[in-house]
């Protein structure tokens, strides 16, 4: 059984945040957010589960919006719900983004020290294999298989804590 009270502590600021953006108006974005978490309470059992819930929450906001500016503006015209549509999409896929980037690290995080140094400087700071082999006084190419080995750890999923 879904905690309904679990979901909106943990997803209220997501779904608040998507709104404000979405809305520009603070006051507005608590109103459907709140009436976001009401509809989603009466869809539940809609809920098929094949993307994350806040996704889903999400969509009913943005459903919800939608709804307020037809109400609201009797004619709006089509441009202007589709650049509503391609913002609120910009705005699920960078929540997705977060959320899959968190996931990264937290894997990332597992790997034994040296990959996950080796990893982060490639990726975050950009170094080249060259560079990186130099910072441990080793080779470009014990760099670049460190790499990629890890890499490999990360999308195989085995055991992160293995050593190399």
């Amino acid at each position: 059984m879904i905690d309904i009270e679990e979901i909106y502590k943990e997803y209220f600021k997501t779904v608040y945040k998507y709104l404000c953006c979405l809305t520009q108006n603070a006051e507005k974005a608590e109103e459907l957010t709140q009436e976001a978490f009401c509809e989603a309470i009466r869809q539940i059992d809609n809920f098929k589960g094949k993307c994350k819930i806040e996704v889903w929450i999400c969509q009913i906001a943005k459903n919800l919006w939608y709804d307020e500016v037809k109400r609201n503006k009797k004619k709006a015209t089509i441009e202007e719900i589709e650049k509503l549509e391609d913002k609120a999409f910009d705005l699920e896929n960078k929540i997705i983004l977060e959320e899959e980037k968190m996931y990264l690290y937290k894997k990332i995080h597992n790997l034994d020290s040296i990959t996950k140094e080796i990893i982060i400087l490639r990726i975050n700071g950009e170094l080249s294999f060259k560079e990186i082999g130099t910072i441990f006084n080793k080779s470009e190419n014990w760099a670049r298989v460190n790499f990629y080995r890890g890499k490999k750890k990360l999308k195989e999923g085995v055991d992160l804590d293995e050593k190399l």
